[in-house]
């Protein structure tokens, strides 16, 4: 028996880098613009800097628990698009989108309201983490009202991908964050005649460029010429696919602020090596996630066409495209082991620290090549209940204790990244199982 063709079903290397690019520029636009950001509040001096610090680590987080409305609304818009049915994958765009408000809505609220106890714990006792608490109250109290645009913009992304366009996502996001970077500048110096509103002035910066570009993918519903009404049986849908990823997402969280409250009981050098690697490993998650992101759109596809083979197609290509790419990344690692570290550090203690959880990661490079593409392709199939209880029985079992293990017994950042890797081998475990049994080859968009 055949299967369907669909012009929508393309799995080719090409197409797949075609997919991976763009989404590459999306994921590492915002970075890029945070890096820029604290070298412009930097010359205000530490407070500001600090202060920058906590404000933007709570938006962070918040952005962080709420990716599902990208990852999720990806894999069912997707699922639409393989059957050439482009007005109900961009309705999943739509319904995504009230999703992001409502919750957007709730989060500026309920942030206006937590906002100085949170940021006074946070920044620490006496007079010193007042004045930081102080500073970040000012930045946090406007860049919250960036959030509709964080989270519009994560639902944009998700249906746009859906429908295997991450051209516009790309310039939607170079416009927000280029804007933001023009800006930011000007109102914190006053520059141009403009006032000088110093840590205010990256406040509103940011605020602005993220309702830019929220605004270009609401724009682009409208374009769509779809119904715009709220649909509660597809925000239920929604919901309950976004619950998962969530638990999924706090899991990770979790492990991460574990290893890094570890860490600082070793020392300053120890918590300073653990950072620059951990830093260095998320840039490379983030180049290997465009792989998988590219993954989703077209497995999902597939899948919604019923064509299962594409979607094996997919899988084992995007694995094993994502494994090369991070195996010749851990190879030039292991060639740099000199030269890379005094690049983040010329403190000779941290460089000798670093040491130890720089060959931890260029040992599970290739494994993690493999579980992020794996990820997109389960993510893409709508598999989130498994992956969430992968990735929890993962941290519980794996990377969990063996951090505070280490803490117990002296283990340094040995046994921290001995947890690490033991988390990386188990998901492998468990999605490896998981491509390989099949059962994730559901067909159908519903």
């Amino acid at each position: 028996m055949t299967e369907p063709n669909s012009k929508y079903g393309d799995a080719s290397t090409r197409r797949i880098v075609a997919l991976a690019l763009p989404a590459l520029g999306v994921l590492a636009a915002e970075p890029i613009y945070l890096l820029f950001d604290i070298a412009v509040v930097g010359r205000l001096g530490a407070l500001s800097l600090a202060g920058l610090a906590i404000g933007g680590l709570v938006l962070t987080v918040v952005g962080s628990q709420l990716t599902f409305l990208s990852y999720g609304t990806t894999a069912r818009a997707a699922r639409f698009h393989g059957v050439g049915n482009r007005c109900g994958a961009v309705g999943e765009g739509v319904q995504a989108t009230w999703l992001a408000l409502i919750l957007a809505v709730a989060i500026v609220v309920v942030v206006q309201l937590v906002a100085e106890p949170v940021v006074a714990a946070m920044s620490g006792p006496g007079s010193v983490g007042g004045e930081i608490a102080h500073a970040a109250l000012s930045w946090l109290r406007i860049a919250v009202f960036g959030v509709p645009g964080i989270l519009i913009a994560l639902a944009g992304n998700g249906w746009m991908r859906g429908v295997q366009d991450t051209m516009r996502p790309l310039r939607y996001a170079l416009i927000g964050f280029g804007t933001s970077a023009l800006l930011c500048p000007v109102l914190v110096y006053g520059w141009f005649g403009a006032p000088r509103l110093e840590l205010a002035g990256s406040a509103v910066a940011n605020l602005v460029g993220q309702l830019l570009a929220g605004g270009l993918f609401v724009r682009a519903l409208f374009e769509e010429n779809s119904s715009l009404r709220m649909d509660p049986a597809v925000l239920r849908a929604q919901v309950r696919m976004g619950r998962d990823l969530v638990l999924r997402t706090m899991a990770f969280q979790v492990c991460f602020v574990s290893a890094g409250a570890v860490a600082a009981r070793f020392g300053a050098a120890a918590l300073a090596a653990h950072q620059v690697v951990l830093q260095l490993w998320n840039f490379l998650a983030l180049v290997l996630d465009s792989l998988a992101i590219a993954a989703q759109s077209l497995v999902g596809a597939a899948l919604g066409a019923g064509r299962l083979t594409a979607a094996k197609s997919v899988a084992v290509r995007v694995t094993a495209f994502s494994t090369i790419a991070a195996a010749a990344a851990a190879t030039a690692l292991a060639l740099g082991v000199a030269v890379v570290p005094p690049l983040f550090t010329s403190d000779h203690s941290v460089q000798a620290a670093i040491s130890v959880p720089w060959w931890f990661m260029v040992a599970q490079l290739p494994l993690a090549g493999m579980v992020f593409a794996l990820d997109g392709v389960l993510l893409g199939a709508g598999d989130v209940a498994f992956m969430r209880s992968a990735t929890l029985v993962s941290a519980l079992v794996g990377f969990l204790p063996l951090v505070w293990l280490a803490l117990v017994f002296g283990w340094g950042l040995a046994g921290i990244w001995s947890g690490l890797t033991t988390f990386m081998v188990l998901r492998l475990a468990f999605v490896g199982w998981r491509a390989l049994s099949g059962r994730w080859l559901v067909t159908g968009t519903g």
